[in-house]
């Protein structure tokens, strides 16, 4: 008997280890938005795939058959050995080990999500209970019951899904508060930003810019979907509120449309249109007409911001008619332009160019690289249409602050670290590269390569691999498999194969780097981290 309680607890452990984990990775797939969570679930079904618990009842059956021949000790014995084995040594272990970066957020959601999973349990458990005296159908329960353990990945799926109708009228009401908010506010002034890269360090740079003369309020962190915009006018906007900055992402085509429905921006900035995300759109084209629904959304007595370096917005053609503000490095017939830029390690300095306007003014930031100066001079041409003063433009931006990981330069031990851990595309990453070029001394690239680049992923990340050997002593790849292609760019370019090092885990990059001691400063250029769903 003791044996078959041992057996019982391996269970309830099992399940609530591989619930926890399940949680864990429906909440980073935003609750199946988009099947994100079904997909992630058929691209690592090894993941959940646990003989474990297919052990356990094999020693819970022949504990009981045996139990009732009075023959315990033997099986007693051979059962604990297997469950010491694999609970003691092997689960525990696998908690130890596990790579959480973003650990999973207990929020009312997911306390949720934990009675509904309860109660998909409990039922068979008080069958099981209730009909003991049933052999046959004692089985049967237990048969379900350790199938639901061992497929606990869709019992939580399942669990979500029961909860939707609840969780749909959770979100209607939330959404109706904050539409509320908004109306109530008349002179609020409402700015959007989209696009396929830089649009939280946009967000970050233009608060900061802005704030000098009035009281911007920014989507905290990455909050850019439905739930996060209503989440911030109901929780953080208050009547000292002059400008709301949304910063608007999307998977699909149509989902900045609905943001914008949701709250109505007047201002929009677009950043620079890529490839990421381009799994979910489907296509480039889905992507370029995509992120365009933030301007074409706005009334006509606004104005967008637009790159007109990139030539995918210079070629867009817009359908409708609101006043376009233009900014640019290289196009000499934009509003504000950049020119001579220099970039160092304590930042970058440049000079703006107004069309009209024959006087330069020039500019100075900590932050680094070419796509800050971009985000800056957006911010710049938000700020004069909003009558800041170029002196006042002037000092604001050099109180800019680094936007965490992205491009953040820090000092970490014996070495410099420059922290791009949220730049997960091509045009970030050849910036990155280019910035780490410019340093001094001796330069590493710690790196898992980017994702959800639809069919070109290889090919993007071979790319990088080429841009790596280009400026880079050492490489530190994350992850075998998923670097491999990043590995036959570095081989290609040349790159010595003794300086080409390989962790499973970004944590252990850290004391190598560490022991790469000499004369030579050391800086580092650790370029994205991938969320736990994409761990090996």
């Amino acid at each position: 008997m003791i044996l078959i309680c041992v057996l019982v607890l391996a269970l309830l452990f099992a399940t609530f280890f591989k619930t926890k984990r399940s949680l864990h990775m429906l909440q980073q797939n935003l609750y199946n938005e988009n099947n994100r969570y079904i997909k992630w679930i058929f691209k690592n079904y090894k993941q959940f795939m646990d003989w474990d618990i297919i052990l356990i009842l094999i020693a819970f059956t022949g504990s009981l058959v045996f139990y009732d021949l009075e023959v315990v000790s033997v099986i007693g014995m051979v059962g604990l050995i297997i469950v010491g084995y694999f609970l003691g040594f092997r689960w525990i272990s696998r908690m130890k080990n596990d790579q959480n970066k973003k650990p999973l957020v207990v929020t009312a959601r997911i306390k949720r999500l934990i009675f509904t999973i309860l109660v998909l349990y409990f039922i068979p458990l008080c069958l099981m209970c209730y009909y003991m005296v049933d052999k046959e159908f004692f089985w049967q329960m237990l048969f379900v019951i350790t199938f639901m353990i061992y497929f606990n990945t869709f019992v939580v799926y399942l669990a979500n899904i029961i909860n939707l109708p609840f969780e749909k009228l959770v979100y209607l009401y939330y959404k109706s508060k904050a539409q509320g908010k908004l109306k109530r506010m008349n002179n609020l002034k409402i700015i959007g930003i989209t696009g396929s890269y830089g649009k939280t360090s946009s967000k970050n740079i233009l608060s900061d810019i802005l704030n000098i003369k009035y009281n911007a309020l920014p989507t905290p962190r990455n909050l850019n979907t439905f739930n996060g915009l209503i989440m911030t006018v109901n929780n953080h906007m208050d009547k000292f509120t002059d400008i709301f900055i949304a910063e608007m992402g999307a998977y699909v085509k149509g989902e900045i449309k609905g943001l914008c429905k949701l709250i109505k921006p007047k201002y929009g900035i677009l950043t620079r249109i890529g490839t990421a995300h381009l799994e979910s759109f489907g296509s480039e084209e889905n992507i370029i007409s995509g992120k365009f629904e933030l301007i074409e959304s706005l009334p006509e007595d606004g104005f967008a911001v637009l790159n007109g370096d990139d030539p995918k917005q210079v070629n867009y053609k817009l359908k409708n008619s609101v006043r376009t503000i233009w900014i640019g490095i290289d196009n000499k017939d934009v509003n504000v332009r950049a020119t001579n830029i220099k970039c160092s390690s304590k930042g970058t300095s440049f000079d703006v160019v107004f069309k009209g306007d024959k006087n330069k003014y020039t500019f100075e930031t900590k932050l680094l690289g070419d796509h800050n100066v971009y985000n800056i001079l957006a911010g710049i041409a938000c700020g004069i249409e909003f009558g800041i003063d170029i002196e006042d433009l002037v000092q604001a931006v050099k109180t800019v602050r680094p936007v965490e990981h992205r491009l953040e330069l820090k000092r970490l031990g014996n070495f410099y670290q420059i922290d791009d851990a949220y730049n997960s595309n091509p045009v970030g990453a050849e910036n990155a590269c280019k910035v780490l070029g410019m340093m001094p001394g001796l330069k590493v690239v710690v790196t898992p390569g980017m994702i959800e680049l639809g069919a070109k992923e290889k090919e993007y990340n071979k790319k990088f691999g080429e841009q790596i050997a280009d400026v880079a002593d050492y490489a530190v790849l994350i992850g075998e498999k998923r670097t491999k292609p990043i590995y036959e760019g570095l081989i290609d370019k040349g790159f010595d194969k003794e300086k080409i090092i390989v962790f499973n885990d970004v944590r252990d990059a850290y004391p190598f780097i560490g022991s790469l001691t000499g004369k030579k400063d050391v800086y580092a250029l650790f370029e994205n981290d991938l969320p736990d769903t994409y761990n090996e």
